[in-house]
């Protein structure tokens, strides 16, 4: 396993990272005992930095985790996550120590290293967006202060939403980390993409992050399975799933991915997954893929892909052939 900075925190993470969200499922609605050895497994293959959530099985995945990471005595980086759900002026900053602490209670941890905003970021205060004024005013002085009392270390967000509020919360320097939708089927966030690209244009975002000085843990490297290159999801997977920054529907993802096939006929790669995380692992502003496990086959593949390094610049340039397809 090789290690990357996160950012400017002084931590070096696992280039392949144990994501525990409700995509793969693993850590939502497996076995406990198969929990136990998946995360036994990962910290055996070198993988040090576990990410989670609340909104993951409503908790559960919190719960999961915290339970198995305590039976094995584990020494590792620990992520979640909190949604700000109010925009009353005064109220969110007691808005995020409150879910905070749920975190802690729910995982049996005094700390955890790094609590990210799930929200998206908008530059209107609606629905479930937070504003970047928002983001760097109270939800930052939350994490200032749990961070005084000891039981966060660096923060971050989940970078989805719009691009100019994005870049304006980044730009900033206030944040330790970003979590960057980027794959072969969106890769603006690190790639050029063509005039009339018809999903969201994250315009570079990995390389912003990095210029702040901010670590950059990639999701939804699959495009929540479309870039599987099977058809059929694994029990315990979320049956349906709706793209995050990327095409209408899961259907037209999966149409896209297969623009990408000839990696596979022309002896790049072995398969589909194989070509999506060495993809994301060649753009040096990434900390940390995180990767949904379904089952321990599934962790064992993503470290043996990671171990071959990025793809070759010889299939690295015929892409741009296959974005220029994506337009509107």
């Amino acid at each position: 396993m090789k290690y990357r900075p996160l950012g400017n925190t002084g931590l070096s993470v696992s280039e392949i990272g144990f994501g525990c969200g409700n995509v793969g499922g693993l850590m939502v609605r497996g076995e406990h005992s198969d929990q136990v050895r998946a995360v036994a497994r990962a910290m055996e293959l070198g993988i040090n930095y576990f990410d989670t959530a609340p909104s993951y099985g409503d908790g559960q995945s919190e719960t999961n985790l915290g339970r198995v990471l305590n039976e094995l005595s584990a020494d590792v980086y620990v992520g979640t996550k909190f949604r700000v759900t109010t925009h009353e002026p005064g109220r969110i900053k007691g808005n995020v120590i409150a879910s905070v602490d749920e975190s802690l209670t729910r995982m049996q941890r005094e700390q955890v290293d790094l609590m990210q905003m799930h929200n998206h970021v908008a530059s209107v205060a609606e629905g479930g967006s937070v504003t970047p004024e928002e983001a760097l005013g109270e939800v930052v002085d939350a994490l200032r202060e749990l961070r005084e009392q000891g039981k966060v270390r660096f923060w971050g967000m989940t970078a989805v939403g719009e691009t100019e509020a994005l870049h304006r919360v980044i730009d900033s320097g206030m944040l330790n980390t970003a979590q960057s939708v980027y794959n072969l089927v969106n890769p603006s966030a690190g790639n050029a993409v063509p005039s009339g690209f018809d999903m969201p244009d994250y315009g570079n975002l990995i390389g912003r992050a990095a210029d702040s000085g901010m670590g950059v843990l990639v999701i939804r490297v699959l495009a929540a399975g479309a870039l599987s290159g099977e058809p059929a999801r694994h029990p315990i997977a979320v049956p349906t799933v709706a793209p995050i920054g990327s095409g209408q529907d899961y259907d037209q993802d999966q149409s896209r991915a297969d623009g990408f096939r000839f990696l596979q006929r022309d002896g790049y790669v072995d398969n589909l997954v194989e070509a999506s995380l060495r993809f994301a692992l060649g753009n040096a502003g990434v900390s940390s893929v995180l990767v949904g496990y379904s089952s321990l086959d599934h962790l064992e593949q993503a470290v043996e892909y990671a171990e071959k390094g990025p793809l070759p610049q010889e299939a690295m340039v015929r892409l741009p052939e296959v974005w220029a397809g994506f337009t509107g």
